[in-house]
């Protein structure tokens, strides 16, 4: 059981750094622009102890709300206001999937309005197989059996 409730109690492996990513934070984390309304992803970097998360909001998704010098405001969805340095935040790739949908949407229905025709773009899910039949003809069965085991000491 563990004695200690500390801040960052039970968080040995959850805030360790990566493996060969050891030492200071990398310069180009302070060039990333950030700006209200952005989605970040919340992962704390061990190398930076000031403005750290605590524990709970590790691998949280939140939104922008307020950006400073060397820190942003996040809202977590459904908790609170944090407010973290941006060596723990990064963009967020959860909506990239959508927006790369919505651009391949637009130009396809550009293309078949073009066209004059029209175009289906939902998505439809995996649709089961098409069925076929199996011959025989060429295609013996073959009864298959274990190989027994042996040792070779």
């Amino acid at each position: 059981m563990p004695h200690s409730f500390g801040y960052r109690a039970r968080t040995r492996h959850m805030f360790k750094r990566g493996f060969k990513e050891h030492g200071p934070v990398k310069l180009s984390t302070f060039l990333i622009n950030y700006h209200v309304g952005d989605i970040v992803d919340i992962k704390a970097n061990a190398a930076q102890q000031k403005g750290m998360p605590h524990k709970y909001y590790h691998g949280r998704t939140g939104i922008v709300y307020n950006v400073t010098p060397s820190a942003v405001g996040v809202i977590v969805y459904k908790v609170k206001r944090v407010n973290l340095r941006v060596e723990h935040v990064r963009h967020s790739k959860c909506r990239q999937e959508f927006l790369d949908r919505v651009k391949a949407n637009h130009d396809a229905h550009a293309a078949a309005k073009e066209k004059g025709e029209r175009i289906n773009l939902r998505r439809i899910p995996a649709q089961p197989r098409e069925s076929h039949v199996v011959s025989t003809k060429e295609n013996t069965p073959q009864t298959m059996t274990p190989v027994p085991y042996e040792t070779t000491i």
